[in-house]
């Protein structure tokens, strides 16, 4: 079993940065790709970045330029570096594991962008 912690959010002015951290325990297969996703209120989950083992990325448009995704493989770890934070980037931020067919979520982690 596959378990992923969240930590990192928070309220941060317009402009700002923060540094999300998902920290993976279990098994964890050299083929697994990791992900943030994000859900804003009323809105549908969606994805921001993802990361395979080999460290090959992509991103959503949105975030292009702004947000930097990583992977540590030797701990597990996989991090999400927010720069130059936009309102329109409040939201839960999950973490994701996939791996094997199967789908792993963290909990979730709140990110608000306001003055």
């Amino acid at each position: 079993q596959v378990q992923l912690v969240e930590s990192g959010g928070g309220l941060v002015q317009p402009g700002g940065s923060l540094r999300l951290s998902c920290a993976a325990s279990g098994t964890i297969f050299s083929s697994s790709v990791m992900g943030w996703y994000r859900q804003a209120p009323g809105k549908q989950r969606e994805p921001v970045a993802t990361i395979t083992s080999s460290g090959s990325t992509n991103y959503v448009d949105s975030v292009k330029g702004r947000f930097t995704i990583s992977r540590d493989n030797a701990d597990n770890t996989m991090y999400l570096q927010m720069n130059s934070l936009k309102p329109e980037d409040t939201a839960v931020y999950y973490c994701k594991l996939f791996q094997r067919l199967r789908a792993y979520w963290g909990q979730g982690t709140q990110v608000t962008v306001s003055s």
